[in-house]
């Protein structure tokens, strides 16, 4: 069975254009990157085993790296705060892992969902979570290959509706300035923002997705 990789050489170039303004390919190769090192470590946490587990750990030294544990760190607070939104994402959403197209569908709705009133580094982290919840559901279903879809889809996602938000930033390593001298109080309030909004339309994808289940 395949699993997660990023080879070295692609993992240095990534991490390169941090040194000056990144082009849309390279923030999707970017967004997909830190969402395989999201995904592994959620299936790492969950205990799901792969046929030949080999995990990735984020790339040693520089901004990717930086980056990477940002993202973590700050999907680790908002799973905190609602530890059952981002679980069994799956169930919730009623919806069969067997069939990319149903999977693929489920999670663009969702995506798009989050981001209906606007982009926030908050609702990033939770894209990032719930394509974390999905793969693992994928993987405990006996469906790992759709890791790989959830992967391609997120990274879809972003060059269609993140990429130009990223380039007004200056690229993700904007995220950083998060937890930079914040106060972990203000911090909570635009992560529940964040999972509320989650909640909210979970609802709303359910009846969306009904006709196609």
């Amino acid at each position: 069975m395949e699993v997660l990789r990023r080879s070295s050489v692609f993992a240095a170039e990534v991490m390169e254009v941090f040194d000056r303004s990144p082009t849309d390919k390279e923030l999707v190769s970017q967004a997909k990157a830190l969402c395989r090192d999201y995904i592994n470590s959620r299936l790492i946490r969950a205990g799901v085993s792969w046929s030949k587990p080999e995990y990735n750990a984020p790339v040693p030294g520089g901004k990717l790296a930086e980056v990477s544990i940002i993202l973590l760190q700050l999907g680790d607070e908002l799973e905190y705060i609602r530890p059952n939104v981002y679980r069994n994402i799956a169930r919730q959403l009623n919806i069969s892992l067997h069939s990319e197209t149903v999977v693929t569908d489920a999670f663009l709705a969702v995506a798009a969902q989050i981001f209906t009133a606007g982009i926030t580094w908050g609702k990033v982290v939770s894209l990032y979570a719930v394509a974390a919840g999905l793969a693992v559901d994928c993987v405990r279903h006996a469906q790992p290959a759709m890791v790989h879809t959830i992967v391609d889809c997120l990274g879809e996602f972003v060059r269609k509706t993140l990429v130009t938000w990223l380039k007004r930033r200056g690229g993700w390593a904007d995220i950083t300035k998060c937890v930079v001298s914040t106060d972990p109080s203000l911090r909570s309030h635009w992560l529940v923002a964040a999972v509320c909004s989650f909640g909210h339309f979970l609802k709303a994808i359910f009846f969306v997705l009904l006709p196609e289940r």
